[in-house]
């Protein structure tokens, strides 16, 4: 299924199995002014080889296609730059249950919106229209917990829980962060449990999307 790109507008294209969920989004796009949307497909691999593919600027992923097809087409995309493609369309990964491993995974992989398919038509737009202008995002309701990172909680760690945090952020795990910083496994858990105290955050992935959010390189917004 496909419609003409808008005369300045940022076309949006979804992988998506469900026709009614394809209807709904073409009917809420049709509602705004600087978006447009493309083509639906079955699978990320069908919209590679589809004609409007060089158009998309954003291209939704339904996460229920599995993390393996998700994370196989990000990897491909590098992959057309300067090929059949001139642009690499932003990637927002969207489903019914995200889980923060599963976000933090994606956004390594360079997926550039994370949205729940339950979330209210003005998030899905919010994330569609960030990531279009080239900003990454995030529904903040992907998180276990609904407590914020306080900018204070990170300046009340110690240096050496501040290294630990680091890189957790960078998806190092236990092992790694002890051979990375010289100290024992069970040191690195003693760390990761004062951290997890004094910022409110429960869990590595929650504070290493956290730590995204903090540095700016992820905006949440509330739902």
């Amino acid at each position: 299924m496909e419609l003409q790109k808008g005369k300045n507008k940022k076309v949006i294209s979804i992988c998506e199995t469900q026709p009614l969920t394809v209807k709904g989004l073409m009917h809420l796009l049709d509602s705004t002014d600087d978006l447009a949307f493309g083509s639906s497909h079955s699978s990320p691999a069908e919209w590679m080889l589809s004609a409007g593919a060089e158009d998309t600027d954003v291209l939704v992923i339904d996460k229920g296609l599995g993390a393996k097809t998700v994370l196989d087409a990000l990897a491909q995309l590098p992959a057309e730059r300067g090929t059949v493609r001139s642009t690499v369309p932003a990637v927002v990964v969207w489903g019914m249950s995200i889980t923060e491993a599963e976000a933090l995974r994606f956004l390594q992989a360079g997926t550039k919106g994370i949205v729940r398919k339950s979330a209210d038509p003005e998030t899905v737009l919010s994330c569609l229209r960030a990531v279009s202008q080239g900003r990454s995002w995030m529904q903040d309701s992907v998180f276990r917990e609904t407590s914020t990172f306080e900018v204070q909680a990170r300046s009340d760690l110690t240096p050496r829980e501040y290294q630990v945090m680091e890189l957790v952020e960078q998806g190092f795990k236990n092992r790694e962060i002890a051979q990375e910083l010289g100290i024992r496994p069970g040191t690195v858990k003693i760390h990761l449990k004062h951290i997890f105290e004094k910022t409110g955050v429960r869990g590595r992935h929650g504070l290493a999307l956290n730590g995204l959010r903090q540095k700016g390189v992820i905006s949440l917004l509330a739902s």
